[in-house]
């Protein structure tokens, strides 16, 4: 399975989970210039920019190690401007998650996931 799967395998299973624990989606990959974002979501009063990475080994780090400092900088910048394209969100408190998803290298099942609110900050 080739990276671009496996990525949006892992981003409808993590799409699936916050659904499942009351998240609504806003917006699954929004691009612009800068780069993307792979969820947003509302979570009670708060605006989660969601980066999802998946993997099916622990053999060279976990996911969560490839939201370096360099992705973290594109992140926010990418949701400054999701925020600048959609004014509504403006006033909103917001949030940076990480969410990892191992999946079994041969089946493509979901071995683990895990949630990592407020991954980091501005």
């Amino acid at each position: 399975m080739n990276a671009k799967i496996l990525g949006n395998l892992g981003e409808t299973i993590a799409e699936k989970y916050l659904k499942k624990s009351g998240y609504i989606i806003v917006c699954k990959n929004f691009r612009c210039p800068i780069g993307e974002i792979d969820i947003i979501a509302l979570n009670k009063n708060s605006l989660v920019f969601v980066e999802v990475k998946t993997r099916t080994s622990t053999k060279f780090g976990y996911p969560k190690e490839a939201v370096t400092y360099y992705k973290k900088n594109k992140i926010i910048k990418v949701a400054e401007a999701f925020l600048a394209f959609n004014k509504k969100y403006a006033n909103c408190v917001f949030r940076f998650d990480v969410i990892e998803i191992l999946v079994d290298p041969k089946t493509f099942k979901l071995n683990n996931i895990n949630h990592i609110k407020d991954a980091f900050t501005l």
